[in-house]
């Protein structure tokens, strides 16, 4: 593994997947201002995690 792309996998700009899943995601728990098209991959990273973890919290009840 190169670490000197390290920095772009991480500060990037998000990927066409993340975009996709995070705009359904957003979608599917009713936070469309979630999405937001200039977030980077971790920062989209961070908002499918939570995002997915609060649908798997509002479908556990």
């Amino acid at each position: 593994m190169s670490y000197d792309r390290l920095p772009d996998q991480i500060t990037g700009p998000m990927t066409p997947a993340q975009a996709k899943t995070l705009r359904n995601l957003a979608a599917a728990a009713y936070q469309e201002k979630q999405f937001e098209p200039d977030l980077t991959r971790r920062e989209a990273a961070e908002r499918i995690d939570a995002l997915k973890r609060e649908i798997e919290l509002a479908n556990s009840f």
